[in-house]
């Protein structure tokens, strides 16, 4: 298995990595990818779940495909990774089993934040999705991560990005790239215009997640938000103690 870290090379470190199950790609990954170590502010380790082909991921049955992430996720765990997470949305159906297999907080998929994005809007709005495939993301899928009833979907279906992403091309054009999601969330929005927050179901949409904001006027989540709460939790900010100073007291 193959895998790349941003953590440092010091056995002292004490901080525990994220670790990030990763599909089998060859596709660039900018950064703001959730496949590329410089996009995490913590440390992080990646490896590439082998034969996990995006288009298996996708358009395939996710349990034909659990077995080898959690074999994945075991060895990040015994390395002493204290979060887990993928780099597919499509992989919600086995967040139950990675979690259950791993024993540590795992985040199989950004559709995961749905519930708590959908309760923090005010009364009349809700959650949108983009994602790299409308066609191929089912009730299945959003049923795993409890996304509600009746959200609103919209794909890049037929476009550049999915089909560079899907068929693991060697080149990407960002330009383009960033050009369909736009599109993308306009026709989302334009469609349902009570749309209050949209989630990127897609690992490598949010390198482009702030030009979606800017274009739209709503906030954009993605796995790197969901992964960073969980990480927050698991590792939680340490405070420094002041203590007034001996003069402020006697002024007291």
């Amino acid at each position: 298995m193959v895998f790349e870290t941003n953590a440092p090379d010091n056995p002292g470190m004490t901080e525990a990595p994220v670790g990030i199950l990763m599909l089998d790609t060859r596709f660039p990954r900018p950064s703001g990818d959730a496949g590329n170590p410089e996009t995490w502010p913590f440390p992080v380790v990646i490896r590439r779940v082998p034969r996990a082909s995006p288009d298996r991921a996708v358009r395939g049955d996710p349990a034909d495909l659990t077995a080898a992430f959690v074999e994945a996720g075991r060895g990040l765990v015994a390395e002493g990774c204290g979060v887990i997470a993928t780099t597919c949305g499509f992989l919600a159906p086995m967040q139950r089993d990675l979690a259950t297999a791993l024993r540590v907080p795992v985040v199989a998929s950004a559709l995961m934040q749905a519930p708590m994005v959908a309760s923090m809007l005010p009364e009349g709005r809700r959650v949108g999705i983009l994602t790299i495939e409308a066609r191929s993301l089912s009730r299945r899928h959003l049923r795993a991560a409890g996304v509600p009833v009746g959200t609103a979907v919209e794909g890049l279906d037929g476009g550049h990005m999915a089909a560079a992403i899907l068929s693991d091309a060697a080149d990407l054009d960002r330009d383009r790239c960033r050009a369909e999601l736009v599109a993308a969330a306009r026709r989302l929005v334009e469609r349902a215009p009570e749309i209050g927050a949209i989630i990127l179901e897609c690992a490598n949409m949010p390198p482009y997640a702030s030009d979606v904001a800017a274009a739209v006027g709503r906030p954009v989540f993605s796995i790197l938000d969901a992964v960073g709460w969980a990480r927050g939790a698991a590792a939680p900010r340490r405070f420094r103690t002041v203590r007034p100073s001996r003069r402020g007291s006697e002024r007291r």
